[in-house]
């Protein structure tokens, strides 16, 4: 059974996804903000993982 607080955690890890791949889409994608994104889908796969 899944928490709120996972739900939350899996929203926002979708959401920074789709940003990740609109901002790779761009004509000219800004590689820090992807780079700065990248690390905060990680941090909530690692957050998932321990739940």
């Amino acid at each position: 059974m899944q928490t709120t607080h996972q739900q939350a955690l899996e929203t926002k890890h979708a959401a920074l996804d789709r940003r990740i791949a609109d901002e790779t889409h761009r004509p000219m994608p800004n590689s820090a903000m992807i780079a700065d994104l990248k690390r905060k889908k990680l941090k909530l796969k690692e957050e998932l993982s321990g739940l």
